[in-house]
């Protein structure tokens, strides 16, 4: 395990790293995830394996420290993750990442470009969503109060609507942490997600589940340069629902077009 400090109070930021070649490639996971248990099998498959990886956790998640000081904006998420990939000497990153990790890696590729090579956005958020009580996700989460969620039973409506299989990762994310991260999901950025990603140049590709149907937007994402990918047979945790399908798509992705 490896960790870096990010803020100027110390709090570290950690990861599970896997040696190989360049370019490094830097695994991100989404809201009340962790990487680790995530990413490994995708990092090691055949079709993937082989580049220094980096599994990393964002504040507040998993096995990174989870301070109350932090807000957990997805700018402050990207800079932070941008302090650690700085401290482990990556440049050029090729970032896969999932979900809210994936706007975070949005922002991180805006803010910070000389990190980040490519992208694979797994699913991610693009745009707004409305806080909806009772939903599951971020949406939910953020439908909340932080002082209801933190201390007026949130969290625990949260744990018993989520499943346990989210629950198996989301128990490890501080409670500040989770309910910060998800209201700025769900406000999103200035530009917004989608817009940064329309103006990056780096090769971008997009993975969404077949079974949802086209991706609002999808035209425009293509004229941008954007491959947009549908997979089939899997939900929105596609890595863990088609690792398969998942590598194949992921290793296209990630290789140079000559």
């Amino acid at each position: 395990m490896r960790s870096a400090a990010v803020t100027p109070e110390g709090d570290q930021i950690r990861w599970v790293e896997l040696p190989g070649q360049e370019p490094p490639r830097v695994y991100v996971h989404g809201l009340g995830a962790t990487s680790p248990p995530y990413f490994t099998e995708a990092a090691v498959h055949p079709l993937l394996a082989g580049h220094r990886s980096l599994l990393v956790d964002l504040l507040g998640h998993g096995i990174s420290d989870r301070p109350t000081s932090f807000d957990y904006t997805l700018e402050s998420h990207a800079d932070a993750l941008a302090g650690a990939l700085t401290a482990a000497g990556v440049s050029g990153a090729e970032v896969i990442a999932h979900s809210m990790g994936g706007s975070v890696a949005i922002v991180l590729a805006a803010r910070h470009p000389h990190l980040v090579s490519r992208l694979v956005l797994i699913d991610a958020n693009l745009d707004p969503i409305p806080r909806t009580p009772g939903s599951p996700g971020s949406s939910g989460i953020a439908a909340y109060s932080e002082e209801e969620f933190v201390s007026g039973g949130g969290w625990e409506e949260v744990r018993d609507r989520v499943g346990a299989h989210w629950w198996s990762t989301m128990r490890l994310a501080g409670r500040e942490a989770l309910h910060r991260s998800a209201f700025h999901l769900t406000r999103g950025t200035q530009p917004t997600m989608r817009e940064l990603l329309l103006e990056l140049e780096t090769p971008r590709t997009f993975l969404l589940p077949e079974a949802d149907g086209p991706l609002p937007g999808s035209d425009a994402l293509g004229e941008a340069g954007v491959s947009v990918v549908a997979i089939p047979d899997c939900g929105h945790n596609i890595m863990l629902d088609n690792p398969e399908a998942f590598a194949q798509a992921t290793a296209a992705a990630l290789t140079p077009r000559g």
